[in-house]
Parts: structure tokens; sequence; C-alpha cells
């Protein structure tokens, strides 16, 4: 259509109208007059409505996906993040739980020797220091670490300070080659020297060629001058094997270590030596020994009439019996015996 003067004014006569029915149809309410052009309307309209809607929904709903789809995604995002949290969570829990236990042990045994200490963490161990038989720790001088300090966990000795960093410093173990501590044996008081092997058990030299020692005898760090770098009473490890003294002024015995040097975590340096020698006390106690059962003991008595009865007045036998039949056996081995002189001749014959 032409934009002419004639088209405006139809255009603005069917605005005008239909603001009129508008009107009308609002004010009418429930008896408006055009209700019923409405319902005809909605007859013939309804039906193409419909099938217009079912054409169109599969078109909306792909579009309502697609644009929905960045959504879904940063919630499975975040799903899996939040499972990976908690399964990090579970992790350190373990391992929280793990280092609780290693803190608890070690603060009982400086509390059982009066052990003045400061808790480190290991950071490194090994290869990055050579190929002895060393670890790193997390503190150092700012801590009020010193070279030549003893070392300890939970378990028992550790090593002793070698070097020291502002923040960190090295600990040489107890199992390195390099590494002797004079040790003490509990009760006996045997004093020798104990050198590290490596992955093998420490070898223990003592003083006393003919000292009497035993697979299960447990030693302690004897102590050194100034507490420096040992400090006394310390649990070293147990026998597990001796060798022979052969007349030598010394006796080599092999000492499985309580500390396992490959699985390191929370240890502590000890910066204050106690006032006195704690002696055994720091040592673990030993696993109570099972008491061997005792064999149950059966009295018989033999009645007038040769029954057997027990403690209980129970009849378990007749001595008459047993002797007739250790009669009746002694004579078939006589007629048995009889026999054989017969099968002797046989053979002759």
């Amino acid at each position: 259509m032409r934009d002419t003067r004639e088209s405006r004014l139809l255009l603005v006569l069917l605005i005008a109208i239909a603001f009129a029915l508008i009107t009308v149809d609002i004010r009418g309410g429930e008896e408006s007059p055009v209700d019923g052009a409405r319902q005809a309307a909605a007859t013939v309209f309804g039906p193409v409505e419909n099938g217009v809607a079912a054409a169109v929904d599969p078109v909306g709903n792909a579009i309502g996906a697609v644009r929905d789809s960045g959504s879904r995604h940063d919630k499975i995002s975040a799903l899996e993040q939040e499972n990976a949290a908690l399964k990090a969570r579970l992790g350190s829990d373990d391992r929280t739980n793990s280092r609780v236990r290693q803190l608890d042990a070690m603060l009982k045994n400086a509390g059982a020797g009066q052990y003045g200490i400061k808790g480190a963490e290991v950071i490194a161990i090994g290869a990055a220091q050579g190929f002895s038989w060393t670890v790193t720790i997390d503190a150092g001088a700012d801590d009020g670490i010193r070279r030549d300090m003893t070392v300890l966990n939970g378990e028992g000795l550790v090593g002793r300070v070698t070097t020291v960093g502002p923040r960190t410093a090295t600990v040489l173990l107890a199992n390195d080659p390099d590494f002797t501590v004079g040790t003490r044996m509990e009760k006996t008081d045997e004093l020798g020297f104990a050198t590290g092997q490596g992955s093998r058990p420490l070898s223990v030299q003592f003083l006393n060629g003919k000292a009497k020692v035993k697979a299960g005898d447990r030693l302690v760090t004897f102590g050194s001058s100034k507490d420096k770098p040992f400090v006394p009473g310390v649990p070293v490890g147990e026998v597990v094997r001796v060798d022979p003294s052969g007349g030598a002024l010394t006796r080599t015995v092999y000492v499985k270590p309580y500390v396992g040097f490959t699985k390191l975590d929370i240890v502590g340096v000890v910066v204050q030596a106690p006032r006195e020698d704690p002696r055994d006390t720091v040592l673990p106690k030993k696993a109570a020994q099972a008491k061997p059962k005792p064999t149950p003991t059966v009295t018989v008595t033999v009645q007038p009439n040769g029954d057997l009865v027990d403690g209980s007045g129970k009849v378990v036998g007749n001595i008459n019996e047993q002797a007739g039949g250790d009669a009746a056996g002694a004579a078939d081995g006589d007629q048995q015996g009889d026999a054989q002189p017969d099968n002797a001749a046989n053979d002759q014959e």
C-alpha cells in the first residue's frame, strides 16, 4: 500500500475503532458485546495456534537447551570440583590423623625423658644431599637449631644435626655408615658404640668382650659430654643377633633400630637436655608374655572291687579288666612264640 492521505485516514480510523471496542469490552465485563466475536475467533484460530506451537516448540526447546548448556556445564564443573575437594579432604584427614599420632608419641617420649624439643617436618631426603643417609627439616638457626643437636621422634633416635641454615637444617640419620653413637644396654648398663649400616641392622661393639647379651635386649643412648651431640636415654633399638666373642676384647651384636628411616615425617630436635639421665624410662613398655596354661591333673582311686574312680566319682575303668587284658595279651604272645619254633622246623625240613 502506498503512503497516501487516504491510507493514513484509514489507519487512524482503524485505531479509533480498536480503542472503542476495547473500551466497550472493558465496561461490558462478562456481558461484553464482543465476547461472542472473541469465542468465534478462538474457535477458528485455536487449532491454527496449536499447530504452530507444536511446530515451533522443538525449535524453542533446542534453543533453550543451547542457551542453558553453559550453565549446566558450569554446574557439572562445580560438582566435579566439589567431589575432588571432598576426596582431598578425606585424604588429608588420614594424613592429619597419622601426623597427630606421630606428634603425640614424640611428645610422650619427650615428656618421659624431660627433653626440651623443637618440632619440625622432614621436607627432603636422600638424593638432594648426596648418597649419605640424610634428611632436611624445616627448622633452622632462626628457630634455635644448632649443630650437633640430637634428633628423635616418637619411636626413638633419628640422628643428629650436621649443618644449619636460617630456616632449614640437615640431619645425619643413625643408620648412615658415618654415624656413631655411644649406647648403654638396659639393666646391665653394658657400654658400646653403635654404627649405621644403611638398610641393615646397626652394628654395636660392646667394650666388654664377655658381656652377656641376648636377642631382645634393648639399648639407649649413653650421652655425650655437655649433651652434644647426644643426650642420654633416647631409645636406639633391640638386639637381633649376637656374634660369638671368640676371646676378642670387644663383642659385636646387631641391633634393629626402633626408627623407620624410610618413612620419617614429624621429628623433634632436642634444644634442651634433661637435668638428670632418664636412664630407661623412655623405652617402650614390653608386651606382657602369655602365661603357659597349667596341665590339669586327674586323681584316680581304686575301689575294693577293682573299679577305677576319678575325682568326680565317675568310674573310668577296672583294674581286674586291665589285668585280664594284659594276661590275655601275654598268653597270645606265648602262643605266637611257641609257634615260631615249629615254623623254623618246617623251614629246616
